[in-house]
């Protein structure tokens, strides 16, 4: 027998068991792109369309221009710079709040033992099965009022509405708590022998642990505060104090079709740099999606 015996690969799936089995799913993988890359394409004709309205936008786009994106910096009355930079303020400030409160409470319900443990988190999670809309009223009531007291942190302030956006301050316990419970607690006793102490712990030896999930919250928490329009739209009215979101709408509701160009463009600009951020944390967002589920 020959020393160089040929290894036999694979078996390879051809003809209409290769289409049961992988060719369909292909298929719907395109379909699902092409879908998807529609209005996104329709959005960048738009942005480049000198004209600028809906009757003239097509899905392709014929003319090129980027007059749109210089009438973004250069409208007075529709500052979109100082909207994205209302934005991003907002975002940051709830983002490290949010985090570091979450993180802090997942700390607690999975590494701790007290009383009301198990009640307290199923009502985080009971809390957050409600509708952001059913507190509109009482939050409007409230900050009406405070905004008698304290007009720094009233209604149409950017302090106030950050103030009504860290109200979810747990909203990412379960995340968070889900990749603690994954972690060793055999790192917890090593710790404690050596002498640490809760805050030890949790700075030193749990935190550093806990940088992919972090990141996934940090994102979702980002882009929902990009997102928001409904408490935005009620807590901010003054043009300069607006966010992007509802800059953005008061534009187009103003003229929806001669202002279709200027809406996409500042669509992009908003749109690109997320994407950006969602590349370049990327390996942190597969590590936290698989953090959880090993068990060391």
């Amino acid at each position: 027998m020959s020393a160089h015996k040929k290894v036999a690969g694979p078996d390879k799936v051809h003809g209409a068991r290769w289409w049961r089995e992988l060719g369909w799913r292909h298929v719907v993988g395109v379909v699902a792109v092409v879908y998807a890359l529609i209005p996104v394409l329709y959005i960048f004709s738009a942005a480049v369309n000198p004209l600028g309205s809906i009757a003239t936008t097509e899905l392709i786009p014929h003319n090129f221009s980027l007059v749109w994106f210089q009438e973004l910096a250069n409208n007075p009355q529709r500052p979109f710079f100082r909207w994205l930079g209302n934005t991003v303020i907002v975002a940051s400030v709830v983002v490290v709040v949010q985090i570091f409160f979450s993180t802090l409470a997942a700390f607690a319900f999975s590494r701790l033992r007290f009383k009301g443990r198990r009640t307290g988190l199923l009502t985080l999670l009971l809390i957050q099965m409600f509708p952001q809309i059913l507190a509109t009223v009482a939050l409007f009531r409230i900050f009406s009022t405070i905004g008698q007291v304290v007009p720094a942190f009233g209604l149409d302030t950017l302090a106030g509405y950050i103030l009504v956006m860290m109200g979810a301050s747990l909203g990412q316990v379960w995340l968070i708590k889900g990749t603690f419970d994954s972690i060793p607690k055999e790192l917890d006793e090593a710790a404690k022998i050596d002498g640490a102490g809760h805050a030890g712990l949790f700075f030193r030896i749990l935190l550093p642990l806990l940088r992919p999930i972090l990141v996934i919250t940090g994102l979702l928490v980002f882009v929902g505060v990009i997102a928001e329009f409904l408490l935005a739209s009620i807590f901010l009215r003054s043009t300069d104090v607006k966010t992007v979101s509802v800059g953005m709408y008061g534009v187009l509701q103003g003229d929806m079709s001669n202002n279709l160009g200027w809406f996409a463009a500042a669509s992009v600009v908003v749109a690109v740099p997320v994407i950006l951020l969602f590349q370049y944390l990327q390996r942190y967002i597969v590590g936290g999606i698989t953090a959880g589920s090993v068990k060391g």
